[in-house]
């Protein structure tokens, strides 16, 4: 284990000895690193917290703080992180609320870039960038494989679905669909299909021509959005993808942009 001597280490924290810990770094009770987890310098820790293995984090990031929530009156609840993420500078994830089920998430393999904040009860998935100062409000899911741009808000209770990109600067208040575009140039609206980022992961021109083909009922068609819904599930040998899309949008509690 590599501890610098100015580090700071409760007793009642655990960890792993291929971590290294560096200058200032301060790590309280409760707070478990996994394997191979470095701390550059002048990291914040409290728990509980338990952290997967090869996890990087810059300085001054604060991890697993209380909420940001003035109904929180020290409760034990919890922040859980996953492998192989990169936590930069100033990053705050804070731990949950009892009434929003006692434990933040974040998953594996995500770039979160400097100044970003996770509030309490936040669910994020994998392979997910966050921009430089994207901001999450409580409650907020983002599934796996979404970009949020930078300096964008996100209203609490919004969820944001996979393979979506928001662009920068963008105020999202309503649910971001899966595979979409999304920006607030003009006013906050989907633009169509983030076919350049499912290329990248794999999808073949048959799949996304399938979505892009939902997508062109959903957003450039006359319909309304139940309408819309309606004739895509009228629509013979329905794409799993365009089956996700529809219940995602039939689940959304705050409506979605379109």
């Amino acid at each position: 284990m590599s501890i610098h001597p100015t580090a700071i280490l409760d007793p009642a924290s655990k960890v792993h000895p291929s971590c290294e810990v560096g200058p200032y770094c301060v790590l309280g009770a409760g707070v478990e690193l996994g394997e191979r987890c470095h701390l550059l310098s002048h990291v914040a820790m409290e728990g509980p917290t338990k952290i997967g293995a090869d996890n990087r984090f810059y300085p001054f990031c604060s991890i697993g703080l209380a909420p940001q929530d003035i109904s929180y009156k020290g409760e034990p609840t919890r922040l859980e992180i996953g492998d192989h993420n990169e936590i930069r500078e100033y990053v705050t994830i804070n731990r949950a609320t009892t009434k929003g089920g006692g434990v933040t998430r974040v998953g594996s393999h995500n770039l979160i870039m400097a100044y970003t904040h996770i509030a309490h009860d936040c669910h994020i998935g994998n392979h997910i960038i966050m921009a430089n100062a994207a901001t999450l409000g409580g409650h907020v899911t983002v599934e796996d494989w979404a970009t949020v741009g930078a300096l964008c808000p996100v209203h609490h209770f919004v969820r944001i679905g996979t393979h979506a990109f928001i662009g920068g600067g963008t105020t999202i208040t309503r649910d971001v669909l899966p595979f979409s575009k999304t920006s607030a140039e003009r006013g906050t609206h989907a633009y169509g299909l983030n076919a350049v980022g499912l290329e990248r992961r794999g999808f073949t021109k048959d799949r996304i021509k399938k979505i892009h083909h939902a997508y062109k009922v959903l957003l450039a068609s006359k319909l309304n959005t139940s309408q819309a819904i309606e004739k895509l599930k009228n629509e013979p040998d329905r794409a799993d993808d365009v089956e996700m899309l529809i219940r995602f949008i039939e689940e959304s509690e705050r409506g979605v942009i379109k």
